[in-house]
């Protein structure tokens, strides 16, 4: 998986990120700025991406 690709996540992860970079873009944040911010508060939440996991 290349750096910054974002399939690993959920669904409701990448809501949770588009939620907060939507909150920095109304306080004035440049859309990378915001992505940036709002992926690295799912990572510090959630622990990173959620993989399946083999039984």
């Amino acid at each position: 998986m290349p750096q910054g690709d974002k399939t690993a996540y959920t669904p409701k992860q990448k809501r949770k990120a588009a939620h907060i970079e939507e909150g920095y873009r109304k306080r004035g944040a440049s859309p990378k700025r915001a992505a940036a911010i709002a992926w690295k508060t799912v990572n510090k939440q959630d622990g990173g991406a959620k993989r399946k996991r083999s039984a």
